[in-house]
């Protein structure tokens, strides 16, 4: 087992890492930019240092920093968290290079499933269900008219390097595939220097379900049941739920052992989300995050285990500590994201927190770094807390998440915690009756409208 960790990464992830390295005796360092010299995660880690100035290309995006963070203080590891350089193959490759154990999955595997292209032909190879599309990347518009005819519309051309639905266009029907083929080329040239595009089916009312593997590298591999996240704005989770409301404890099991298998056949290390949409019974995969996601906690909750625990664990060559049989679900798991967001446009809300209060009680976390007089930096992501809730069946854990809601104080800074009030009221959302693209219709008609 490791001695000291660095985690690279800010905020309340990596108080979550430090949290759990602390319970291992695992001694942690936080890395920071000068703009966060006065975060939570600084102050509770065993040691910290300062990596740069406040932009994330010179501090947290810098391998030289990080690197010499580790060497400096070291740590013998490095956990990601997630975002930043969590599915960055090269990172984990130099990282590798410098004989430091990284707490994720190899460079290759983040390098297949980095690529969209490679990453559903793989999973197509291994089993997996996947959406109608192109076999590759598309070239020419003459091509994507093609298969637009031949797949039928509506289709969805998305940038191969994509990510946070940015480099996406639906085309409704043949007349708009010539704008959204070169948008969606433009904006993946722009933002992620590579302009290579593929095309998909565009489902209309489907359901994003995820599946929660686990891989120990030596080819075993479990999957940890489902969440359901299909309340989104802009391609943005902002509401998860474990298990999904929509799904049979058959489909769970059927498509959970496909998962497992799969990447169990790749000797897959840690932990990892493979993502679908679901309709009419049926599951297409549309991509795998090779990393702990936003919403572990939900499946901490039902499954009664510690991903971030198991991942060190795995990382320093110990086996899982459980296997299949041992998962059994528990209750019903909801999270909120809170982001320091002005509705109704959802604009940025930096700024001093003058009061902070989280709430408590029988199947209640919050996991956030905030503290009374913190002041969140403009530079990073609005994401300031996420609120979690458990109970024995779903409308257990949907009151619980409303009186956890009117207990939460946070002054100072808007936040988006009226939206959840607001989402609350609605039966849609009350009887699970939702798809991906409920959230933005709801949106359009209520709080744009304001």
């Amino acid at each position: 087992m490791f001695n000291k960790i660095l985690i690279a990464n800010r905020g309340e992830i990596a108080l979550r890492v430090v949290r759990a390295a602390r319970e291992m005796g695992i001694a942690s360092v936080a890395v920071h930019s000068t703009a966060d010299s006065d975060a939570m995660h600084v102050r509770m880690a065993d040691e910290s240092i300062c990596i740069g100035p406040p932009a994330s290309q010179q501090s947290y995006l810098s391998f030289p920093a990080i690197i010499s963070a580790c060497e400096i203080t070291g740590a013998e590891a490095i956990h990601p968290g997630y975002g930043f350089l969590s599915e960055n193959a090269g990172f984990v490759q130099i990282v590798e290079d410098h004989g430091i154990s990284f707490i994720g999955p190899t460079a290759e595997h983040i390098r297949i499933m980095g690529d969209k292209i490679t990453a559903k032909e793989t999973m197509k190879n291994l089993g997996v269900p996947c959406v109608p599309g192109s076999d590759g990347g598309v070239a020419t518009l003459e091509e994507a008219q093609r298969i637009g005819a031949e797949i039928g519309y509506p289709v969805i051309i998305k940038a191969t390097a994509g990510g946070g639905g940015r480099g996406m266009k639906v085309a409704q029907n043949a007349e708009e595939m010539e704008k959204a083929f070169l948008t969606a080329r433009a904006e993946g040239k722009s933002n992620f220097g590579n302009d290579e595009v593929y095309i998909e089916k565009y489902l209309t009312t489907p359901r994003h379900i995820e599946i929660q593997v686990f891989g120990d590298g030596k080819g075993r591999a479990v999957h940890l049941g489902e969440r359901d996240c299909s309340l989104q704005r802009r391609h943005q989770k902002v509401f998860e739920e474990a298990p999904g409301p929509s799904i049979s404890a058959e489909e769970r099991m059927a498509i959970g052992k496909v998962c497992a298998d799969a990447v169990a056949r790749i000797n897959y290390i840690g932990a990892g989300t493979i993502e679908f949409l679901y309709e009419n019974g049926e599951f297409y995969f549309i991509e795998m995050n090779t990393r702990l996601q936003v919403e572990h906690p939900v499946t901490e909750a039902i499954f009664g285990v510690d991903l971030v625990r198991e991942q060190i664990r795995v990382a320093s060559g110990m086996e899982m500590s459980f296997r299949q049989e041992d998962l059994t679900i528990n209750g019903h798991a909801i999270e909120v994201r809170i982001n320091a967001e002005k509705l109704p446009n959802f604009s940025p809300c930096p700024g001093r927190i003058t009061q902070y209060h989280a709430p408590g009680g029988l199947g209640v976390r919050m996991d956030s770094a905030l503290y009374d007089g913190y002041s969140i930096p403009p530079y990073y992501d609005s994401l300031i807390g996420k609120l979690i809730v458990h109970g024995r069946d779903r409308p257990e854990a949907l009151a619980r998440l409303h009186r956890a809601l009117g207990e939460l104080i946070v002054d100072g800074v808007d936040t988006t915690v009226p939206l959840f009030h607001a989402l609350l009221e609605e039966e849609a959302v009350l009887s699970g009756g939702y798809n991906i693209h409920w959230l933005e219709q709801w949106l359009d008609a209520n709080l744009s409208a304001t």
